[in-house]
C-alpha cells in the first residue's frame, strides 16, 4: 500500500491507498486530541450514535457484504451508558470496509476518506449547523448524510490546498 500524508492544523496525517481509494489515519487524528490514548479516542467516537448511524449508511451504500443485521444490533446499543465499540469489533461484527485496522508498530486505524473527513473537527461544527438546516427542510437522513459527506470532502480539499490560496489576514 502506497502511503502519503497531509498536514491538518500542523499535524501530519498519514494517507494510504487501499482498494484504489484513499484511507486516512484516524490514529494520527486521535493523536492530536490525546497522544497517550489514541485507541480510546477512536473507540469513544465509534461508540456514539452519530458515528454508528453515519458508518452504517456509508457501508450500506458502498459495501455489498455489509452485515446489516449485526449493524442494527450495534445501533440499538450505541449511545447508551457503558457502550464501547472498538474499530476491530466494528470491522469483525459487520464486515465493514470503510474502516481498516492493523496492530503493530506501523499499524493504525484508517478510515475511507469520506468517513475520516466527515469526522474532522475542522468541519464538524459547520456540518452540524448544516445538518440542522437540512433537518428543518425535511431532508431524509440518507440524503442529508450524502450531502454532508460531499460538503466535508470539498472543505477538506480546500484545507489541503491552503498553500495555493490567498488567505485573509486578521
Amino acid at each position: 500500500m502506497k502511503k502519503k500524508s497531509i498536514e491538518v492544523v500542523g499535524t501530519n496525517i498519514s494517507v494510504q491507498n487501499n482498494r484504489n481509494e484513499d484511507y486516512v489515519c484516524l490514529t494520527d487524528m486521535a493523536r492530536y486530541k490525546n497522544a497517550e490514548a489514541t485507541g480510546l479516542v477512536i473507540s469513544h467516537w465509534l461508540s456514539t450514535r452519530y458515528a454508528i448511524d453515519f458508518l452504517g449508511i456509508w457501508e450500506q451504500i458502498n459495501n455489498p457484504d455489509f452485515n446489516v443485521t449485526e449493524f442494527r444490533n450495534i445501533r440499538l446499543e450505541s449511545g447508551s451508558n457503558g457502550f464501547v465499540l472498538s474499530a476491530k469489533q466494528w470491522i469483525e461484527q459487520t464486515s465493514a470496509t470503510g474502516i481498516v485496522s492493523s496492530a503493530g508498530r506501523y499499524g493504525g486505524t484508517f478510515a475511507h476518506k469520506d468517513i475520516a473527513f466527515i469526522n474532522q473537527l475542522i468541519c464538524l461544527s459547520n456540518l452540524e449547523n448544516l445538518n440542522a438546516v437540512f433537518i428543518s427542510e425535511g431532508m431524509q437522513q440518507s440524503e442529508r448524510l450524502m450531502k454532508l459527506n460531499k460538503i466535508a470532502i470539498q472543505q477538506m480539499s480546500i484545507l489541503e490546498n491552503m498553500d495555493e490560496r490567498r488567505l485573509l489576514s486578521k
